[in-house]
């Protein structure tokens, strides 16, 4: 590197640090509990009032309804006090051309100063954090029964995180996997890999959604779906817990007849999720019981009823990817990795007038 990675915290000169995807992989790999860890604790920060989330931006394209790019900014206070942004694509026909649906940069700021310290590969953050947070949930509303057999539905890189993650979360549990894929051979493909996570894990590729419903009492919705697509969840055993991590699967009537659980209320209902959809059927809010933080800082009970359908929404919140990119950050100053773009910021910028 050109120059010593400093903490974030400290480091308000004119260098930047950028991190290339395989830095991120390498120094977040094998810290799955740690990183659910700090998205808690960046969720109860949050709830406690020490954040500023605007509302995610959409730019979307009048020639192509399924593809987007999202501005996440964010500033998260208490023993983070980093703010940043996350510029994000999903484009689901990159799945045609063999390369990731999305990609995306995250761009850290000294809280002090403003000036930017970090520029990220973001794209392996997003999916980690997204995944920890998902299994976090997992971890909490399947109260104390490790799940035998999980359901992941889309065979894409947030369910294969969310499989990674929940593995970490349910070292005793977890044994086998139920997969789904309105593309088989891409089914085919994410078994293969997931067969790699754990020894003796089972995979099991099913042909239908309601398969996938019926045989696990935790169920994960990764997918690119528009709109929803899923009517009836009363294939689901009593108790069960989905995690609705692509917030548009789930009807409204389906979500109306749930326990909800959300990261953030006000964020969740917008965009026309499921829950924002929920809303605007039933007029309220009050179908949402309650936040991830209010159950992990103990304020709320992890079940209200336990014979309920438990679904976790999250609208994925940029101070999860800050949270995350403040990590990787120190963690590249401790192992040397990065490339250090020197005086990227002018030292007097009144001079060039």
């Amino acid at each position: 590197m050109g120059a010593a990675v400093e903490d974030l915290g400290m480091r308000d000169g004119g260098d930047v640090v950028v991190l290339r995807g395989g830095d991120v992989i390498e120094l977040l790999r094998g810290r799955e509990v740690e990183l659910m860890q700090l998205v808690r604790r960046a969720y109860e920060a949050h709830a406690a009032g020490a954040s500023s989330l605007p509302h995610s931006i959409f730019l979307r394209f009048p020639h192509d309804a399924r593809s987007r790019i999202i501005a996440l900014p964010a500033y998260l206070g208490g023993e983070f006090d980093v703010a940043g942004m996350k510029w994000v694509s999903s484009f689901p026909s990159n799945r045609d051309l063999r390369i990731n649906r999305a990609s995306a940069v995250v761009v850290l700021n000294s809280a002090r100063t403003g000036r930017p310290a970090l520029i990220a590969e973001g794209s392996v953050i997003s999916a980690k954090r997204t995944a920890a947070s998902a299994a976090l949930a997992a971890s909490h509303l399947c109260a104390a029964r490790e799940p035998e057999r999980v359901g992941l539905i889309g065979c894409g890189a947030i369910n294969y995180e969310v499989a990674r993650f929940l593995l970490a979360a349910f070292p005793e549990g977890a044994g086998e996997l139920d997969i789904f894929d309105t593309d088989v051979r891409h089914a085919e493909r994410f078994r293969e890999k997931c067969l790699a996570l754990r020894p003796g894990l089972r995979v099991n590729v099913r042909s239908e959604v309601s398969e996938v419903l019926k045989g696990s009492a935790l169920i994960s919705f990764a997918t690119t779906a528009l709109a929803p697509h899923v009517f009836d969840l009363s294939a689901c055993a009593p108790g069960s817990v989905v995690l609705h991590v692509s917030l548009r699967d789930l009807s409204p009537e389906v979500i109306l007849a749930c326990e909800n659980v959300v990261d953030d209320v006000d964020h969740v209902c917008r965009a026309q999720t499921s829950i924002h959809l929920a809303e605007q059927l039933a007029g309220n809010r009050d179908f949402i019981r309650c936040t991830l933080a209010d159950v992990t800082a103990g304020t709320a009970p992890a079940r209200e009823d336990p014979n309920a359908v438990a679904v976790f929404s999250p609208f994925g919140l940029g101070i999860l990817d800050l949270a995350v990119a403040q990590l990787v950050y120190r963690l590249a100053a401790d192992e040397g990795r990065g490339t250090v773009l020197e005086d990227f910021s002018p030292d007097s910028w009144a001079e060039s007038w």
